[in-house]
Formats: C-alpha cells, sequence, structure tokens
C-alpha cells in the first residue's frame, strides 16, 4: 500500500460527515503503524474531537485495548491522556490528514501539538488549511522534527474543503434533491430510513432552508428535523410569488422557527449555510443560484432508465453508498470556483 491509498481511507471517512460538522470542515485521518492501518477516523461535529485526536486514540487502543482511554471522549481529556502515557507508542506510526493539523487551541486544543508531544513519526497532509486562524500546524510540526509531506491527494481533498472554503468566504448553498434511478420522483418518500435520518441531521446544521411554494401548497410537508438527535430545527424560506398558503400546513407550526415567504432569493447571502430542497422543476427554475448538488439516488427498483447528470454542467465531486440501496453524489457546477 501506498501514502495515496493510506490518504484515500481518510478521504472516505470524511465524506460520511459532509455537512454535518459545520462550521468545520469534514476532515479525516487514518494512522498507519509500521505499514498497518490501524485506524480511520473523521471529525464528526463541531466542538467534539477533531479526527486527527479520534484516529491516535483508535490507533493506540489496538495496542492497550484495556486502556482507561477507551472510556474518555472529551477532546481535551484525550490530548492530556496520550501526551502522558503515548509509551512512545507513535514514534513509528504515521498520519495521513485530509486538511493540515490544526495550530490554535478554539473549542478543542491544537491537534499539531499533540502530534508534536507525542513524536509521531511523520504526517501526510492533504490540503493546507486556508483558515487563517489555524494554520501553521506544519511548520510547528517541522519546527519540532518531524517529517511532513504536504498535497497528498491534494485533489480530492480540495474537493471535500470545498463548501468549507465558501462559507468561510460569506455563505454556501446546496440542493438536496431525492430520485429513483430513473429519475423520477413522485410517489411519497424514495429513499431509505438512513437517508430520512441523514437528511434531518443536516437540517440540524444549517441556517435556512429553501423550499418552492408549489410543494409546500401539495405536499403540505413539515419539513422538521425530528429524526436527528437534537431535533434543531432551522428557519425557512418559501420561494413563491404568491402568499396564499394555508397557516395550518405542519411547516409554519414549528416552534423557534422563522418563516419567511418571498419571490427574491436574497435572504440567503445573509446566511451562512442554505439546503434547498426540491425536484427537476425547482432546480431549473433556481438553475443560477445552484452551484452544489446533493442527490440521493435510491437503487431498490432496478430500471433500464438510469439517470444520468448533465457532464458539461456539472463535476461529480463524491459518491457513496449509504446502505446497500440509497446512493449519495455531490455534484459541483463545472464554473463554481
Amino acid at each position: 500500500m501506498d501514502k495515496y491509498y493510506y490518504m484515500s481511507l481518510a478521504i472516505d471517512k470524511a465524506w460520511r460527515y459532509q455537512f454535518l460538522t459545520y462550521p468545520n470542515p469534514a476532515v479525516g485521518a487514518t494512522v498507519v503503524k509500521n505499514g498497518t492501518v490501524f485506524s480511520t477516523e473523521a471529525h464528526k461535529e463541531a466542538g467534539k474531537s477533531h479526527a486527527e485526536v479520534l484516529a491516535l486514540k483508535s490507533a493506540y487502543l489496538v495496542n492497550y485495548p484495556h486502556s482507561p482511554l477507551k472510556d474518555i471522549d472529551n477532546s481535551q481529556k484525550i490530548h492530556e491522556y496520550l501526551t502522558s502515557n503515548h509509551n512512545d507508542f507513535f514514534r513509528d506510526c504515521e498520519i495521513y490528514v485530509t486538511l493540515e493539523p490544526c495550530n490554535h487551541f478554539g473549542k478543542t486544543p491544537a491537534c499539531a501539538k499533540l502530534l508534536k508531544s507525542i513524536e509521531i513519526k511523520k504526517v501526510y497532509i492533504g490540503t493546507l488549511d486556508p483558515n487563517n486562524d489555524a494554520t501553521g500546524g506544519m511548520q510547528r510540526l517541522q519546527n519540532a522534527g518531524i517529517e511532513v509531506e504536504i498535497d497528498i491527494c491534494k485533489d480530492e481533498t480540495d474537493k471535500l474543503l470545498f463548501p468549507f472554503t465558501q462559507y468561510q468566504r460569506g455563505y454556501f448553498s446546496f440542493f438536496k434533491m431525492a430520485m429513483r434511478e430513473d429519475g423520477s420522483i413522485d410517489g411519497g418518500y424514495i429513499t431509505t430510513q438512513d437517508s430520512l435520518n441523514l437528511v434531518h441531521e443536516i437540517r440540524t446544521k444549517i441556517d435556512l432552508m429553501v423550499i418552492g411554494g408549489n410543494t409546500v401548497r401539495i405536499d403540505r410537508p413539515t419539513l422538521d428535523a425530528r429524526f436527528s438527535r437534537t431535533k434543531k430545527t432551522s428557519d425557512i424560506l418559501i420561494y413563491s410569488k404568491q402568499n396564499n398558503f394555508d397557516k395550518k400546513i405542519p411547516l409554519f407550526n414549528i416552534k423557534h422557527r422563522e418563516v419567511t415567504i418571498s419571490n427574491s432569493l436574497t435572504l440567503m447571502k445573509k446566511r451562512n449555510f442554505t439546503m434547498i430542497e426540491g425536484g427537476h422543476n425547482f432546480l431549473e427554475i433556481l438553475d443560477h443560484y445552484v452551484e452544489y448538488l446533493m442527490i440521493f439516488i435510491s437503487h431498490k427498483s432496478k430500471t433500464k432508465k438510469a439517470f444520468r447528470f448533465d457532464e458539461n454542467e456539472y463535476s461529480l465531486q463524491y459518491s457513496y453508498y449509504l446502505n446497500k440501496y440509497d446512493e449519495i453524489l455531490y455534484l459541483k457546477k463545472i464554473n463554481a470556483v
């Protein structure tokens, strides 16, 4: 196995948490000791342990399965335990991280400091951190005599980082759609409960959800996050030229939610992170506003006709199967920067 394979494991893991780590980036890490993969982990939620910390913890527990570390979840306490009890375990380890280890103490301690403290052998980095508040990790490691190699699978780690760099600049929006293999979207729920759970978790992270007026009138949706852990609801913008809605529709009666009805999308520019939900027609209407797609494709019912995205307009960033039926595609408009 080579360095590109090990980094690809970290990339694959991180994509499973894309959008769930907002306002942090999705990051993955793989720890390798003497050519053997000991762990692959990803950052899962803002304010919780970073990918490097989780990967180091998991790798350590492979060698010390009965260590008290297994019951420690707090990021700072994991840092402290590994710093004091690493037993030179990491001197023969390499770590592959999709993003430069952070160099500042925010909600969690600096990962670069931990890597220095445990005297890890080498650090491979996909993309250097574009966030000025967190960058400098590579320099700290090199100053400590730790070998660092950068730009490993950089094209792929840049794709992973794109949503983060966008909302760091001001705002990021994406269009979410669910369909069957043939592109059909009618007839109620399309994908499995696993996909529904993921969408509801993402709804707890966004600042704003945009939906078309016709969908509200016809489907009378709730658009809450009842299948998420926190149940947190987002504000809603109903994009409509007319304000003729039955206010008994469930989405109007969710606590701690602001619902705006407007024929303008300027509100999107005032929120950092927006998800647009809809079907083919709504996507066509908002074509000039959509630069990124998240498509759930159900493969439950096999069809002769298969959905194909326009490769002249969108570029596939990543795809994976959430389970044996549901495939998730991330697409970026060709001219998006």
